[in-house]
C-alpha cells in the first residue's frame, strides 16, 4: 500500500481592527525642546535598520487599510499575506512577503540581522528601560 502525503495549505482570514495610533511615525529631531532629553537614545535609534520604518511618512487612508485587511489572508505554507487593493475602481491582487518588506524598509539581509528576539530578552530590555 503506497503512502501518499499531501501538503495542506492553511489560510487565515485577517481580523485587524483600525486604531488611530497605528501608522504613526516618530520624530528624531533633538532640536525640539521635548526631544532634547532623549539625545543619546535618538543617536542610537538613528543607527538601527528599523529607523526608516519608524520615521517615513506616507499618506494612508483608513478606507484603504480597511479594504486591505478585510480581504487579507495569510498562507502559512508559503508564508505570504495576500490581499487586494482598489486601483481605478478595479481590484488588484497583491502578495506581501518578508523579502518585500525587508527591501521596502531597507533592512539588511544577512545572518547577523535577527528577525525575532527571545521573549526573555525583550522583557529584560523593557524592564531596564523603565
Amino acid at each position: 500500500m503506497a503512502n501518499s502525503s499531501k501538503t495542506i495549505s492553511v489560510k487565515y482570514v485577517s481580523n485587524v481592527q483600525f486604531d488611530p495610533s497605528h501608522n504613526t511615525c516618530c520624530v528624531y529631531d533633538e532640536t525640539l525642546p521635548k526631544m532634547a532629553v532623549f539625545k543619546d537614545i535618538l543617536e542610537f535609534m538613528k543607527r538601527l535598520p528599523i529607523q526608516k520604518a519608524l520615521t517615513n511618512q506616507h499618506r494612508v487612508f483608513r478606507s484603504h487599510i480597511d479594504h486591505f485587511w478585510k480581504n487579507a489572508t495569510y498562507d502559512e505554507e508559503s508564508d505570504v499575506v495576500t490581499s487586494s487593493v482598489s486601483l481605478n475602481g478595479e481590484n488588484k491582487t497583491i502578495i506581501i512577503t518578508e523579502q518585500l518588506i525587508r527591501e521596502g524598509l531597507n533592512f539588511p539581509d544577512d545572518e547577523n540581522s535577527p528577525t525575532s528576539f527571545p521573549e526573555r530578552m525583550v522583557k529584560g530590555c523593557m524592564l531596564r528601560m523603565g
